[in-house]
């Protein structure tokens, strides 16, 4: 019998995403903002975070467990406001970008060779997909493969803005860390499907929507 993956229907799979969207970026994006209007950029910068941590814990005393894209916000988060709030200096403020895609490297690399790759647990809290109720050798190395893709590309982002940093005005630097970032990370992510769908066909597997 043909092994298979499931997926919600478009419409839960939609609000899957854009829940865990809400939980990992948009309530630290909306705190920041209410912040920065009442009490300056600081204020901001603290309320961001405070309002990523808060989240996870109560998702923690609430679930148990906290959604993998949460805990890289909120890493990423804290990295950026400590260098942000330790001086003024322009220099310090640009290191935020390669030191924040630095860790996201880490957070990778350091899951690719166990027993529960992160590219996994994201693909299993943003998208809700359910693998073989029996584990399936092959599909585990193809999500350890794909987690040591994201944490090479996020090391080529951290290489690649600290050069910028060092060597772009930072009007420009910031554009072009824009610009690249969202590039990297679009061809990452089209690559990562195609991998994903090349070893579904490898391996006898198929993909379906989960039953209403």
């Amino acid at each position: 019998m043909c092994e298979h993956l499931e997926v919600p229907r478009p419409l839960r799979l939609l609000a899957t995403m854009a829940w865990s969207l809400t939980e990992s970026a948009g309530l630290p994006v909306a705190a920041y903002a209410v912040a920065a209007w009442l009490g300056g950029r600081d204020a901001a910068l603290l309320a961001g975070l405070a309002a990523i941590w808060a989240t996870a814990a109560i998702r923690k005393v609430a679930t148990r467990c906290v959604p993998s894209l949460m805990t890289i916000s909120a890493v990423v988060l804290t990295v950026q406001t400590a260098v942000l709030l330790a001086t003024g200096e322009l220099w310090i403020f640009l290191l935020q970008f390669p030191l924040g895609n630095l860790c996201l490297c880490v957070l990778f690399a350091r899951t690719a060779h166990g027993p529960h790759p992160l590219a996994a647990r994201l693909a299993a809290e943003m998208v809700a997909l359910r693998q073989p109720a029996t584990h399936h050798p092959g599909l585990h190395r193809f999500f350890q493969g794909v987690t040591w893709l994201w944490a090479g590309i996020f090391l080529l982002l951290s290489a690649g803005l600290a050069v910028m940093m060092m060597t772009e005005p930072a009007g420009l630097f910031l554009m072009l860390s824009t610009v690249v970032t969202i590039a990297l990370v679009v061809i990452g992510t089209g690559a990562s499907i195609l991998w994903f769908l090349h070893a579904l066909r490898k391996f006898g597997l198929s993909l379906r929507f989960a039953p209403a």
